[in-house]
């Protein structure tokens, strides 16, 4: 099937991207998500290509996904018993008493990640080993049962107000495994899904919920419930809450069903503006541990659901291609919809997702590339750095933080097209900087409010009389940075869209030439 060239750019987008301001911005507005967000548009095995293709066009983000798209870099946070046992995955009997972090200072992780140009984090309030950051009523695992603060320690309570202190929003882990709630017998113990009033009044409680919910739980489930409604309701708002698939380390014979849809429901009704990732329907995984996005990463996916109202891949999570043409038609016989669900890249600085001694930061080299084949690819960076035994950020780790940002701006420096003459005409952005410049770096986005649509494009330079290719790409999307190898010199450029789904508009056409990088 020939691919489709019908192509408008929005004259104010592009306007607003190179500096230029007036009415006309206003009115090419994107439309309102949060009213029709359009974000899943069901899919049939009788749908052609044709009938795809059109249907992936017509996907659109939520409020919540355009926020969420626009942070670029976000921090993950793991801390726990683990920093103090070495393990990855704890057991679930650790005495809590382990946990000693003495020098306890939030405040430092708030400034390291600030310096280093993230804009939010997530933090670990429960791993798999089932110990939990803040004193819950529903299990004794967790800060309250350690000597540390003589039991009155909040890791949760710190980080919250110490992230929003230094303008980082906040994020929380809450593993779905957990070990210490199976030895417990609540964890798989093959309970039905019943009725389940959350949150549930234990001895003591002196909370005067406004509303309370009714929602179908398992025993565990409602375990899961309860301290989902602890942490978002006593916590200060949360911009993102992170779910894995994981399942407990448990005989084979014993499995716990997740209560997807009813986390889900409560989250919705407690964080509305909360991103639910990656077993979530907002955010999906891009597939790998090491923080690298396709080539041409799609935010518009086939997906199908599993497990209680589960978000899941029509396609395998590490397929090389999750939303091409091709992609649509191979995943047709057992999607359910198209989905916006845009990718996060995980990755964590040192070898391990906890604090080892032994281990060392990632080079500013490596950082950068993962920079470039992460945000500059359709997707959010989310970069692990764990406190150490002391409760603070290692100090070789925050340098590295600041040397990375300070990498990325000489990398990015001035847009040498804000404030540019631009033309736009049919399926072309044209910008004249005044005088010749040397090129060396190229951002481009979509305004993705209406969508992903670009499939191809050309990036081109008038040279001695002529227009000259310099670099082409396929996907766009809220981010796509292209590096040359060689910088080349012009006064004249532009970008030409080959192929796309349906009208593309383009938000951004900056044009950069990298700062030499220190030596030593």
């Amino acid at each position: 099937m020939a691919v489709s060239r019908r192509v408008f750019i929005a004259t104010a987008a592009v306007l607003a991207a190179t500096g230029a301001t007036g009415p006309a911005l206003a009115a090419h507005r994107a439309p309102a998500a949060t009213e029709d967000p359009r974000y899943r548009i069901p899919v049939s095995p009788d749908d052609t290509e044709a009938d795809l293709v059109r249907k992936a066009s017509q996907v659109r983000p939520t409020a919540r996904q355009i926020a969420w798209q626009r942070l670029e870099r976000t921090a993950f946070l793991h801390f726990g018993v683990n920093t103090f046992t070495g393990l990855e995955w704890g057991t679930g009997d650790e005495d809590p008493d382990v946990f000693q972090p003495v020098g306890l200072d939030t405040d430092q992780w708030a400034r390291a990640l600030r310096d280093g140009g993230f804009r939010l984090a997530i933090l670990t309030v429960k791993h798999h080993d089932g110990f939990v950051l803040y004193p819950s009523r529903y299990t004794n695992h967790s800060v309250a049962s350690s000597s540390w603060r003589e039991g009155r320690g909040d890791v949760l309570r710190s980080f919250a107000d110490s992230m929003r202190r230094h303008g980082i929003k906040v994020g929380v882990y809450i593993s779905p495994a957990d070990e210490n709630q199976y030895l417990h017998g609540v964890y798989a113990n093959g309970s039905a899904r019943a009725d389940r009033t959350i949150p549930a009044p234990v001895e003591g409680d002196d909370r005067t919920p406004a509303r309370s919910y009714t929602l179908p739980a398992t025993d565990y489930g409602a375990h899961m419930l309860n301290q989902l409604y602890e942490v978002l309701t006593e916590y200060g708002p949360v911009d993102e809450v992170w779910f894995d698939g994981a399942q407990g380390r448990i005989p084979p014979d014993k499995v716990e069903k997740y209560d997807w849809d009813s986390w889900y429901t409560l989250v919705r009704s407690l964080a509305p503006g909360a991103v639910i990732a990656v077993s979530g329907p907002d955010v999906r995984w891009v597939g790998d541990e090491g923080g690298l996005a396709r080539e041409d990463e799609w935010s518009v996916v086939p997906v199908r659901e599993k497990d209680y109202g589960r978000t899941d891949y029509a396609l395998s999570y590490d397929a090389p291609d999750m939303g091409s043409r091709d992609a649509l038609v191979k995943a047709r016989p057992v999607a359910d919809h198209l989905q916006w669900w845009p990718a996060e890249c995980d990755v964590s600085i040192r070898d391990g997702w906890f604090y080892h001694a032994d281990q060392h930061p990632k080079s500013v080299d490596q950082l950068r590339d993962i920079y470039f084949r992460s945000v500059g690819r359709n997707s959010v960076l989310l970069l692990n750095i764990p406190p150490d035994t002391h409760g603070l950020l290692p100090a070789a780790d925050v340098a590295r933080l600041r040397e990375f940002r300070e990498r990325v701006d000489r990398e990015l420096p001035e847009d040498l097209a804000r404030g540019a003459r631009t033309t736009v005409s049919p399926g072309r952005v044209t910008v004249d900087l005044g005088r010749e410049r040397e090129v060396d770096r190229i951002r481009l986005a979509e305004d993705i409010g209406y969508g992903q649509q670009v499939e191809s494009f050309v990036v081109e330079a008038h040279r001695e009389g002529a227009w000259t290719e310099v670099t082409r790409a396929g996907t766009i999307g809220a981010s796509r940075i292209l590096l040359l190898a060689a910088p080349v010199r012009a006064r004249r450029w532009r970008v030409r869209v080959t192929g796309s789904r349906a009208a593309a508009r383009l938000a951004e056409f900056r044009l950069y030439r990298s700062q030499a990088v220190p030596i030593g």
